[in-house]
């Protein structure tokens, strides 16, 4: 959900590094480096960049925000990400900044909890950490040896055998050896290189928004979620302050690129009933107010490949997944895989790509199979489907 960032990472931003739109100086460890352009600063690009610069590429990051979001869900961890995490030595810091909520309610329309239920704990040194946090985290890691340009974005690019020429929305034209699109579901890198994001982008039905409430939650071990047919609203503790989740059923094509927009359609949404959400009294204020609504569709990413020549994708750019919170998990590990193949082959990208690819998409086509259970678990489409939920969950151990 929504959070507002621990101190250590507010101290992050506000270090002359992160000022919006100036370039990061790296000091350059030799001639001839080959240059690499990462394209987002959200957890794939940075981590790239921290395995790049170890494997002696020279990596650029660019970001069309002016600084680092500072909202989003809690994200999850886990399995081989845990272990990237280690190696670049932030796991103690990533358990710093964890939440920490081991339950989950289930609100009827009346009021009455159902369960609480034990949430998996995570296992070994697994974590669930609030998405700002762990991006905040990851560009601490690699702002000594990357260049970081902020409040700027790729226009053009042109590709030859021998690497990409890029426009800059802000920034003077310049020459790399590879490009690579870590920006996201609607990335501009894939939509200059491939194609329109319609596409290879499939819409899944439902819209997700999140924010701060800017409080602490009543209950600061249990995560609440509230439906209605077609909606939920999670209150979910976070750490020390709470955040609202909105997760609700639509049709594709709503038009929600700015915030009064995207306010309306979660208005619109969510105003409809009668929420009897004793931690959001007031919704209609929190969404109109809020500094850091996060609001998109849920769609999956469909390529038949990852790289066109010298550029190719990463994180959701490449293969955007389910509900299940796997996202940051796949991104950290696929930074890992893709800066390991350009290290085996450096002379070689199109092999290099190549390898990437093949290891990579096995664990990411696995991930893309959960959005349907996720949906029905999540956001019942109806009041059947919502009582047929909540009584199973009923039975299972608390």
């Amino acid at each position: 959900m929504g959070i507002e960032l621990t101190t250590a990472a507010k101290v992050l931003l506000a270090t002359p590094r992160w000022v919006p739109g100036r370039v990061v100086p790296v000091k350059l460890t030799g001639m001839g480096q080959r240059t690499v352009l990462i394209c987002g600063a959200g957890i794939a690009g940075p981590t790239l960049a921290y395995w790049l610069a170890r494997h002696g590429f020279q990596p650029t990051v660019v970001e069309r925000a002016q600084a680092l979001r500072s909202s989003g869900s809690p994200v999850d961890v886990h399995g081989a990400a845990t272990e990237v995490a280690r190696r670049m030595g932030i796991l103690p810091r990533l358990h710093e900044a964890a939440t920490n909520a081991p339950r989950l309610a289930f609100v009827t329309a009346s009021g009455r909890r159902v369960g609480p239920l034990r949430l998996g704990r995570p296992r070994g040194d697994d974590v669930e950490i609030p998405r700002a946090d762990l991006a905040a985290i990851l560009c601490e890691s690699s702002r000594d040896e990357a260049e970081f340009l902020f409040g700027d974005s790729i226009t053009a690019l042109r590709a030859d055998d021998d690497g990409v020429d890029v426009t800059f929305k802000r920034a003077a034209p310049r020459r790399f050896d590879l490009v690579v699109g870590a920006d996201g579901l609607h990335s501009t890198v894939r939509a200059l290189a491939f194609g329109p994001e319609n596409g290879f982008v499939r819409h899944l039905g439902l819209y997700i928004a999140t924010l701060s409430l800017g409080r602490p939650a009543a209950d600061p071990a249990t995560v609440l979620m509230y439906n209605q047919p077609g909606l939920s609203l999670t209150i979910h503790p976070v750490r020390g302050t709470a955040g609202a989740g909105f997760i609700f059923r639509g049709p594709p094509g709503l038009d929600y690129r700015d915030t009064r927009t995207q306010q309306r359609i979660v208005l619109d949404a969510y105003t409809a009933h009668d929420w009897p959400v004793p931690e959001l009294p007031d919704l209609p204020e929190q969404v109109l107010t809020a500094k850091d609504l996060y609001f998109d569709s849920v769609s999956q990413v469909l390529l038949p490949g990852w790289s066109r020549g010298r550029v190719t994708l990463l994180g959701d750019a490449a293969s955007c997944v389910s509900l299940f919170g796997d996202g940051s998990s796949l991104a950290m590990t696929g930074a890992a895989t893709l800066a390991e193949a350009m290290a085996a082959t450096p002379d070689d990208p199109t092999a290099a790509l190549r390898r990437y690819e093949s290891r990579h998409r096995k664990l990411a086509n696995s991930r893309q199979r959960g959005h349907v259970l996720a949906a029905a678990l999540l956001v019942p489409a109806t009041r059947a489907g919502l009582l047929a939920r909540n009584l199973t969950a009923g039975l299972l151990p608390r």
